[in-house]
C-alpha cells in the first residue's frame, strides 16, 4: 500500500507505548483471579464480545486485544455474557478507559436465524456449538448493559455488526428501516472496519484525558452530534446524485426539528430550497464544479424519518453512501435522526504492509481461552490451522459484507511475515500434521492486486474492479501469489496447503500459470467456487461475471488438473432469489445445472445484510448500481414464501422431495415439456396415470440461456 495519503497517516507503529513495561500475556484475562496473576488492579479497556474467547488473529476480538496490549494497554475480555442483567458486565471491575463492544466475527442476526428467518440450530463461534449464548442485536444489547455496569465510563462500539448499521438501514429480520444502531444502543462512538487504526488512536487520546466527546476527527469512525461543526461547508446529497422527486408529506433533507433552531435549522431550509427537483429531473451536477474543500465538506443524506418512508429515497441514500467509500476521495456523510445526527468520518486509511505485518506477529497463543477446556469451537476446528494473507475485496458483489467492512483496496502482508506465521503453526501448534488448510483471505487470490496508479486509485469512485469487465487499471499479475505458494511448499513439515477462501475466477483465468499452480498442488480433488448464476439479469444486480467467464475457467481448470494427472471437479456455488431473478432465471440456471451434471447438496437463498447494495434493491425495488429517480430501473425480488421456495427447489431439481412444487411450477411456467423421462426433461413424470399435454415445440436441450446470450 503506497498511496499518497497514506504517508500523511500517522503508523500504528509510532504510538509511544502507555505503559512501556506491560508484558505480553499467556491469554488476556477473562477474571480477576488471571488479572492478579498478571499483577493488574484494573483494566485499561474491558472488550466485550458475542464470540467465544479465541486468541487467533482470525477471531476480531483476538486482533484487537493483542493490538492494544502491544501498544501497552491491560485490556480484559468479556466473552458471551448473560446479557440479562449488568452483573457479568461487572465481572473485571470498570474499566479506566472505556468498554469496546462487539457481536463477533458474524452479524448477532446472522448467526441466529437463516434466510428464510428460521431460527439456527447451533452456533460455530461458541464452545460446543451451543445456540442462544448471545442476544439478538448484540451490540445494542450489550452496550447499553456496559452503560449499567458502570456509568460515565465511554462505550465504543464496533464489529461487522455495528460496520453495517452505522447508518438507517433496512432490516430484514423486523421487514422495516431501522435507525443506526448508534443511537439505539446510546453508545459514545463507533467504530467501522477492521479499525485497528482508529481504536489506537482513539485509547491515546483517551488515555491522554482527551474527552471522546472532542474526538470528532478520526478517519472509520461515527459520533452523534446536534449540528454541523463550524467550519464545515455542507452538500445536500441530491447535487451529488439526482434522488427525483421529493415524497410530498415529509421534507427528506430536513436538519432539524422546528423547535431547534439554530445554524443548522437555517442551512436545511437554504439547502431544501435550492434542491426541489422536477419528476424525472436526472441532471446531476459535476462534482468537479463545486468548489467546497472536500476535507471540509460533508454530504446531507435524507434523514432516517424519510428514507424510512420514502424506499426511493432509501435507495438514493444507499447509492451515495457506497459512492464515498473510497478513503482516498470519500466524504464525511450526516443524517439526521430526530433532533441529533448521525456523523460518519470517510473510512480510514488502510494498513501498509509493515503494519499488517506488525497485527499479524503478535504473541497470539491461537487458541480458545482455557476456560472452554476440552469444547470444541467449531469456528476455530475450521481456521486454526489457515493464514490470512490479505484483507479487503474490490469485487463489490451487492450481496456482500466484504467490502462494506474491510473495503476495496487490497491490503497484503509480505512474504516473510505469512511463510513465518506458517513456520509458527508448524513448531508450536499441538497436534499439526502438516497441513495448512487455507492460505487466504477475503479473496484467496487478490493478493498484491492493486489499481497501476496511486493517483487512480485514490481518485476513483466506481463499485467494483472487476465489473463488468476487468478495470484497465488493475494490476492483473498473479506473479507474487505464485511465488508465495511455492516458498510455504517448501518448507520443512509442510506437507499440503490447501486454498480453501474464495476464489475469483475472472482474475484467474488471466494468469494460466496460476491455475496450473492451483491445480497441481492446492486442490483436494474438489475446488468451490461461486459463480452465482447463469443468466445476465441478475448477474448484473449482482456485479458478477458472466457464465462465460466461469466456463472459460472451467476449460482451464480441467485442462491443469489432466496435466498434473489428477481427476478435481469444481463445486458451484449459486444463490437463489436475489434482486433481478425471475421464474425463468431459476429455470435456465436448473437447466444449466443439469446439463453440466452439477446436483448441489446445499443451496443459498438470498439474505438481505444491513447496508449491502442489493438489500436496498430488495427494499426499494430500485437499482442503486445507477442513477435514482421514481422512473429509474425498477428491480423485481421475489419476496414470497412460495416463490422463494420454488427458485430453491429448482437449484436442487434432482432431490424427489421438490417434484411434486417443481411440477406445478412448470405447468404454470407453460413449461410441461420439461417433465418426462427423456434426458430433455428436468424431472420425472408422476406415474403412468398423469397426462401430460404435448407442445408443438419441443424444448431444445441446449440450456435457455445459451440460446438466448448475446454474441
Amino acid at each position: 500500500m503506497t498511496s499518497s495519503y497514506l504517508a500523511e497517516t500517522r503508523s500504528i507503529l509510532e504510538w509511544p507505548k502507555y505503559r512501556p513495561n506491560l508484558r505480553s500475556a499467556p491469554q488476556l484475562p477473562m477474571n480477576k483471579a488471571e488479572m492478579q496473576k498478571l499483577g493488574w488492579d484494573s483494566c485499561d479497556i474491558i472488550i466485550v464480545s458475542g464470540d467465544a474467547y479465541v486468541d487467533h488473529p482470525s477471531f476480531g476480538m483476538g486482533v484487537i486485544g493483542r493490538v492494544l496490549e502491544a501498544q501497552g494497554f491491560r485490556v480484559g475480555i468479556i466473552a458471551q455474557p448473560n446479557w440479562k442483567s449488568a452483573d457479568d458486565f461487572r465481572a473485571l471491575g470498570k474499566p479506566n478507559l472505556y468498554f469496546g463492544v462487539t457481536a463477533g466475527n458474524m452479524d448477532s442476526m446472522v448467526n441466529h436465524y437463516t434466510s428464510e428467518r428460521r431460527i439456527r440450530s447451533d452456533d460455530s463461534y461458541t464452545a460446543g456449538g451451543q445456540a442462544g449464548k448471545r442476544p439478538d442485536r448484540a451490540v445494542t444489547v450489550y452496550a447499553q448493559r456496559c452503560r449499567e455496569a458502570f456509568k460515565g465510563v465511554p462505550v465504543i462500539i464496533g464489529s461487522i455488526e455495528a460496520s453495517l448499521r452505522r447508518i438507517a438501514h433496512y432490516d430484514y429480520w423486523s421487514d422495516t428501516v431501522r435507525r443506526s444502531v448508534l443511537p439505539d444502543s446510546k453508545a459514545d462512538m463507533l467504530v467501522f472496519g477492521n479499525a485497528e487504526r482508529q481504536i489506537i488512536e482513539i485509547s491515546h487520546r483517551l488515555a491522554a484525558d482527551e474527552p471522546i466527546k472532542n474526538m470528532t476527527d478520526i478517519r472509520g469512525t461515527a459520533l452523534m452530534c446536534r449540528e454541523v461543526p463550524v467550519g464545515w461547508s455542507e452538500l445536500n446529497s441530491s447535487e451529488v446524485d439526482t434522488p427525483g422527486e421529493l415524497i410530498e408529506h415529509i421534507d427528506p433533507y430536513a436538519m432539524a426539528t422546528p423547535d431547534n433552531g439554530g445554524d443548522c435549522a437555517t442551512k436545511s431550509s437554504q439547502k431544501t430550497a435550492q434542491s426541489k427537483i422536477e419528476a424525472n429531473n436526472e441532471v446531476q451536477i459535476p462534482i468537479s464544479h463545486i468548489k467546497l474543500n472536500r476535507s471540509k465538506t460533508v454530504i446531507r443524506l435524507p434523514s432516517f424519518e424519510a428514507v424510512k418512508a420514502d424506499p426511493v429515497l432509501y435507495a438514493h441514500a444507499s447509492r451515495l453512501l457506497h459512492l464515498e467509500t473510497n478513503p482516498g476521495n470519500a466524504r464525511a456523510l450526516v443524517q439526521q435522526h430526530g433532533e441529533r445526527h448521525v456523523w460518519l468520518n470517510p473510512p480510514a486509511i488502510p494498513l501498509s504492509t509493515a503494519e499488517m505485518d506488525s497485527v499479524f506477529a503478535l504473541p497470539y497463543s491461537r487458541r480458545p481461552h482455557s476456560d472452554y477446556g476440552d469444547q470444541r469451537i467449531p469456528a476455530y476446528d475450521m481456521i486454526k490451522h489457515s493464514v490470512n494473507i490479505m484483507r479487503g475485496c474490490f469485487g463489490g458483489c451487492t450481496f456482500c459484507s466484504i467490502t462494506e467492512h474491510e473495503g476495496r483496496i487490497i491490503q497484503s502482508r509480505s512474504e516473510d511475515s505469512i511463510i513465518k506465521e506458517i513456520e509458527n503453526i508448524r513448531d508450536k501448534t499441538p497436534g499439526f500434521a502438516g497441513t495448512i488448510s487455507d492460505l487466504g483471505g477475503p479473496t484467496a487470490n487478490m493478493y498484491r492486486l492493486a489499481c497501476k496508479s496511486t493517483e487512480i486509485e485514490a481518485a476513483c469512485r466506481k463499485p467494483s474492479c472487476v465489473f463488468p469487465g476487468i478495470c484497465k487499471n488493475l494490476n492483473t499479475d498473479h506473479t507474487p501469489l505464485i511465488h508465495l505458494y511455492r516458498h510455504a511448499r517448501q518448507l520443512r513439515g509442510i506437507k499440503r496447503i490447501f486454498i480453501a477462501s474464495g476464489l475469483r475466477y475472472d482474475l484467474a483465468v488471466e494468469s494460466p500459470e496460476y491455475i496450473q499452480e492451483l491445480a497441481t498442488h492446492h486442490v483436494g480433488g474438489y475446488l468451490k467456487i461461486a459463480p452465482e448464476h447463469t443468466e445476465n439479469e441478475p448477474l448484473s444486480k449482482m456485479m458478477k461475471p458472466g457464465i462465460d467467464s466461469f466456463d472459460r475457467f472451467k476449460t482451464m481448470f480441467n485442462q491443469a488438473s489432466k496435466k498434473a494427472g489428477k481427476k478435481q471437479y469444481l463445486i458451484p456455488y449459486f444463490i437463489a432469489a436475489h434482486p433481478g431473478t425471475n421464474d425463468e432465471d431459476m429455470l435456465n440456471l436448473a437447466l444449466w445445472l443439469k446439463a453440466n451434471k452439477f446436483r448441489p447438496d446445499q443451496v443459498q437463498a438470498f439474505l438481505p445484510s444491513p447496508m449491502a447494495t442489493a438489500s436496498a434493491m430488495y427494499y426499494s425495488g430500485k437499482n442503486p448500481l445507477r442513477k435514482i429517480s421514481r422512473k429509474s430501473e425498477s428491480v423485481f425480488t421475489p419476496k414470497r414464501k412460495k416463490q422463494r421456495d420454488l427458485h430453491k427447489a429448482l437449484l436442487r431439481y434432482h432431490d424427489p422431495k421438490n417434484w411434486p412444487l417443481l411440477r406445478e411450477a412448470l405447468i404454470k411456467m407453460k413449461h410441461p415439456e420439461l417433465i418426462g423421462n427423456t434426458p430433455e426433461c428436468l424431472i420425472p413424470p408422476t406415474g403412468r396415470n398423469e397426462r401430460i399435454r404435448p407442445t408443438s415445440k419441443p424444448h431444445s436441450s441446449v440450456p435457455r440461456h445459451r440460446r438466448n446470450r448475446k454474441k
